[in-house]
């Protein structure tokens, strides 16, 4: 009876440790997103303000500023590159990748969508899972899908320098990954001065060449406050109509049976 008991406090011993060690990137509902310029930078200062925030920052001092946001039916992601002012406009780049169902499967499959673009580029790429080919990472190329992505170098209203350095911009449609609360997430910025790959989490930045890590090494990005999934706004005049129809229903048969 104490080994079970004991190796039943280990397995949740272990799991805690599982969960808590999973990175995280929050992301806020915004009220300004249709307001966003997909030109790769900052167009006026606060144009990505009411976002969520997270610092990237790496050993070699490398620092960037990650910002999220969801507003109607898309997810928008800034990647400000603040330390790369060394830039290659066509070589360097950026890639975010969501895990759709979040279920950190060793092989990319069909529920698992990267999305990218090169530095002074706007025609971004995107890359669905479930390819039996190794040599892609069990990626496939498909349709854009409404996806916007933009990059450019910094200028003037850039919020954090006013050194020139790289910038990303994503729109992500949220029926393309289904909607959801919780996503599993991984970003990767090659530099290409540095020849080197900067990701989240951070464990995973490496020297080698825009190979994208399977799912189960991702991170995740959440709201925080169940805010994400929106529901587009004819699921919610739907939903009210059925409310409505229960209600007079059931006023009805209260009637009835007095």
């Amino acid at each position: 009876m104490k080994c079970s008991i004991l190796a039943i406090g280990i397995m949740i011993l272990f799991t805690v440790q599982i969960t808590y060690a999973t990175e995280q990137i929050p992301i806020t509902r915004s009220g300004q997103m249709d307001n966003v310029v997909w030109n790769g930078k900052w167009t006026f200062y606060e144009e990505w303000k009411e976002s969520s925030l997270y610092t990237l920052s790496y050993d070699d001092g490398t620092v960037m500023q990650l910002r999220t946001a969801h507003e109607g039916n898309f997810i928008y992601v800034l990647i400000d590159a603040v330390s790369m002012t060394h830039y290659n406009q066509g070589s360097d780049r950026a890639i975010i990748c969501f895990d759709g169902k979040n279920d950190k499967n060793n092989i990319a499959d069909d529920d698992d969508y990267c999305f990218g673009v090169a530095l002074g580029n706007n025609n971004p790429f995107v890359l669905k899972g479930g390819s039996p080919l190794e040599q892609t990472n069990h990626f496939t190329n498909i349709a854009n899908s409404g996806v916007i992505g933009a990059a450019a170098i910094s200028d003037e209203n850039d919020h954090y320098s006013s050194t020139p350095h790289s910038n990303y911009e994503f729109r992500i449609p949220i029926d393309l990954l289904g909607r959801s609360d919780v996503y599993g997430f991984y970003l990767g910025v090659y530099d290409s001065h540095k020849e080197k790959i900067y990701a989240f989490p951070e464990n995973l930045t490496s020297t080698t060449q825009f190979g994208i890590p399977s799912p189960n090494q991702w991170g995740e990005i959440i709201s925080p406050d169940k805010s994400l999934p929106e529901f587009p706004l004819p699921i919610i005049s739907l939903l009210g109509a059925l409310v409505s129809v229960v209600f007079i229903t059931r006023k009805a048969y209260s009637f009835k049976n007095q």
